[in-house]
């Protein structure tokens, strides 16, 4: 896997969208294809940042240390920079007096909390490798997690919603109630040997995080500047557990340098400074709260707002109205939950500016109803995966809106793409195959599995996402489902996304998901699951109905059904595996075996 290793340098001096409209030429980028062929360069004219987290935090604080850093907006604690700095020094050096050290892998399992904030930028300062938990994940996922990457500490949350962190971590941990804190001997977790847990309440074997936060004494601070100084943008300072769409979870390695860098040029495609503020409804241990979040706002000076613990539509709207918000992230689901929320329009928010959908496919009604409803008349779509830092396409603010809600976007700087075919060769202009990405933002690799990790970066250094894909002359980059979607119906090439925005445009349908079962005669047939707009009801009838004449005959879904909601990941990725496993079983169907 190839690296790129630039010395840090200035400011942007020609734009990519001066380079596409005829602006002096940049170079090494190629943004839009050349001869016909789906492969595109982004823009170099500003370096790369050799740097680490920390000393990015530093340089933040050293400007912007007055101006708020954090808002926490379900328990009112806000925070400055100056203050900000100030609590991840006494964790960082709770930290260091724990015995943790370089390398060390800590987990992290809880909701969106402040701790959470933190102990992002604790561990970073002292080059602690931040493990990611899904806060969705039980008992064997946990377990899988943690051995898997060998945590030594975990930081949980108490219980949020319907999970006991506390107790699921006792049922895999019996021992906790027989051991000192941070002298844990599992026998099922065999490298884990610290517990922290949030809140107050005295848990036998487990460290309180208040009691961490006042833990390190002068000694540990004097030796935190030492520590940061020695640390290596290469590095690798994050672990990000893949959603699981299928198969076990994967443990995307990322670096300072993968991170840091994608983080600054997310929030420079949506024009942010130090007077922005974002809200972050988004969770935090996937890449869309963590880097394009928090460190972007930090790259920034810009201000984090986290609505609540969780995504729920009203508060976050009532964040936005509170703080000013100038920005928002979300999923096309958040962005439908807000607005349709039943006193969506009580709401002032004409602070909004910009933001980001990304995460899964924006479809294009909910975009232009962002856009017209929520005064995001600058708000960008963001297209990447974890094992890429994530973002490798970005629309611009000011791209035409055609191509903000049809696309996403052009290549992020520093990034190459190649589309391919079966084969392994760049497709034309305008043909479907699979992205393929390479760049500083690619990972290190899958944690501890050689093998997956060969699967998915190939010789050349190129990520192999398994997402479809097509660019056209212009360079602007359109998503069209996943290699592994596509609907083969008696030698037809069905793609999903394709249907799934036809039935968006159907007045009653607020969510559609469109895949493949098996068929006898086919092959494989279409199923669509759709949640219709609250107050409505719909038939079979009429959604078949409503496809008739207006798609190809093929491309009409053989079954449809209506659902209160749809299985989905937490960042808004449709398990698309539960559904068809769903319709198996209820229709007696069979998996056709093919070779």
């Amino acid at each position: 896997m190839s690296k790129l290793s630039e010395p840090r340098g200035g400011r942007l001096s020609v734009s990519l969208r001066d380079a596409a409209r005829g602006g002096a030429p940049v170079a090494g980028a190629c943004i839009r294809p050349l001869d016909g062929k789906s492969y595109v360069s982004g823009d170099r004219s500003e370096p790369l940042r050799r740097e680490t987290i920390p000393e990015m935090m530093a340089a933040t604080v050293a400007r912007f240390g007055p101006r708020d850093a954090a808002v926490f907006s379900a328990t009112g604690e806000r925070l400055s920079y100056y203050d900000l700095d100030r609590e991840v020094d006494d964790l960082a050096a709770g930290l260091l007096a724990l015995g943790l050290e370089k390398g060390d892998r800590i987990g992290i399992w809880s909701p969106n909390r402040k701790e959470w904030l933190l102990t992002q930028f604790a561990t970073a300062q002292i080059g602690l490798v931040l493990v990611n938990i899904n806060p969705a994940y039980r008992l064997s996922e946990l377990e899988y997690v943690l051995n898997k990457v060998g945590c030594k500490a975990l930081v949980t949350a108490d219980r949020f919603k319907t999970s006991d962190y506390v107790g699921m971590v006792q049922t895999l941990a019996p021992e906790l109630a027989d051991c000192k804190p941070g002298k844990l001997r599992a026998a099922k977790l065999p490298a884990l040997r610290i517990v922290v847990r949030m809140g107050s309440e005295p848990t036998p074997g487990m460290l309180a995080f208040g009691d961490l936060m006042r833990l390190g004494g002068p000694a540990q601070k004097l030796r935190l500047p030492g520590i940061s100084a020695a640390l290596d943008p290469d590095e690798p300072i994050n672990i990000q557990f893949t959603s699981g769409t299928t198969g076990s979870p994967k443990g995307a390695t990322l670096t300072h340098y993968n991170i840091v860098n994608n983080a600054h040029f997310v929030t420079r495609a949506i024009g942010f400074t130090e007077v922005d503020r974002l809200a972050i409804p988004v969770p935090l241990y996937h890449c869309f709260g963590m880097v394009m979040g928090t460190l972007g706002c930090v790259s920034k000076g810009a201000a984090m707002i986290f609505p609540g613990e969780g995504f729920e539509p009203g508060p976050t709207l009532a964040a936005i109205e509170a703080e000013r918000c100038t920005g928002l992230y979300g999923v096309p689901t958040m962005f439908v939950a807000m607005l349709d929320h039943p006193d969506f329009r009580k709401f002032q928010l004409g602070s909004l500016r910009t933001g980001i959908m990304a995460g899964s496919p924006c479809p294009v009604e909910v975009m232009k109803r962002v856009v017209a409803d929520m005064h995001m008349s600058e708000v960008t779509i963001a297209y990447g995966m974890t094992e890429t830092s994530p973002v490798s396409f970005q629309s611009d603010v000011d791209d035409p809106l055609e191509k903000r809600v049809a696309t996403v976007g052009r290549i992020h700087p520093h990034v190459e793409v190649k589309i391919v075919d079966g084969e392994g060769q760049v497709v034309p202009v305008g043909e479907q195959g699979e992205l393929c990405t390479r760049g500083y933002s690619v990972m290190r690799g899958y944690y501890n599995d050689a093998e997956r990790t060969a699967e998915a970066i190939d010789a050349g250094g190129w990520m192999h996402t398994g997402d479809l894909a097509t660019l056209d002359a212009e360079g602007y980059c359109n998503i069209v489902g996943r290699v592994k979607d596509m609907v083969i119906r008696g030698g037809e090439n069905i793609y999903p996304r394709e249907v799934e925005e036809f039935l968006y445009r159907h007045p009653k349908v607020q969510q559609a998901q469109v895949f493949g079962v098996p068929s006898e005669r086919y092959g494989e047939e279409l199923c669509a699951w759709i949640v219709l707009q609250p107050g409505q009801t719909s038939s079979e009838e009429e959604i078949r109905d409503f496809c008739q004449g207006q798609i190809a005959h093929y491309k009409v879904p053989r079954y449809v059904r209506f659902r209160d909601e749809l299985p989905m990941t937490v960042t808004g990725k449709a398990q698309k595996f539960l559904m068809r496993d769903a319709m198996i079983e209820e229709l007696g169907l069979k998996a056709i075996e093919t070779a």
